[in-house]
């Protein structure tokens, strides 16, 4: 077969993404949230772990400590206790917390709009800035790119690349800016339901027929 052309590319991630976005209409972040702070907590406690347990141990913690002014005062290890079953507790309890305080001195605690302001803050990367700038403040800056969009990029052929930055840079050039917070959100609901890593239900799937990878 000849080498997909730019063109129609974009035309199939077009398809991929009318058929996604039909067949997951609620999709939607995961993680149980009330505000932007909350958001980019729970999301630094997301990492290497799933959102689930996540929403299972931040009730506590919001309980605890509601806002930054609250976490950025925490002592160390009550927030370890708290997070304990997330995996990597120690230093996502000095991430939340740092990412508290620098809020507090730097923002006076309002969480910032930008991308730029918001890496700059402790325990926040890109990916955790798209996610709050998506999710809480309806602003698509960028594509949230985890391993689930990873994983999903790679077998639809929409990126070769290996780093999240530059597979970003690949779906941000495919896809209409504003549809790039809902494609997360679509390509993360697809591969925990059917695209699965280790055993993809391409017989389930509506874009079996997009997917070069295709088992089908």
């Amino acid at each position: 077969m000849p080498p997909e052309s730019k063109r129609d590319r974009l035309e199939r991630a077009g398809e991929v993404y009318d058929l996604l976005n039909r067949e997951y209409p609620e999709a939607h972040c995961e993680l149980t949230f009330k505000d932007p702070f909350q958001l980019a907590v729970a999301t630094i406690l997301s990492a290497q772990t799933t959102d689930v347990r996540v929403n299972m141990v931040t009730p506590e913690l919001f309980r605890r400590f509601p806002g930054p002014e609250q976490l950025a005062s925490a002592a160390q290890q009550d927030v370890e206790q708290i997070v304990r079953t997330t995996g990597f507790f120690r230093n996502k309890a000095k991430n939340i917390i740092g990412f508290a305080r620098s809020l507090m001195a730097e923002h006076g605690g309002v969480v910032p709009r930008t991308i730029s302001e918001l890496s700059a803050l402790p325990g926040v990367g890109r990916k955790t800035a798209n996610v709050v700038l998506g999710n809480a403040f309806g602003i698509n800056e960028g594509v949230v790119v985890d391993t689930h969009i990873k994983r999903l990029s790679t077998l639809m052929r929409f990126s070769r690349e290996k780093t999240p930055e530059k597979i970003e840079q690949d779906l941000m050039g495919l896809f209409a800016p504003e549809r790039w917070a809902m494609l997360a959100h679509l390509f993360i609901w697809h591969g925990r339901r059917v695209c699965d890593a280790k055993k993809p239900r391409c017989e389930a799937c509506v874009v079996s027929h997009l997917c070069p990878s295709s088992r089908v």
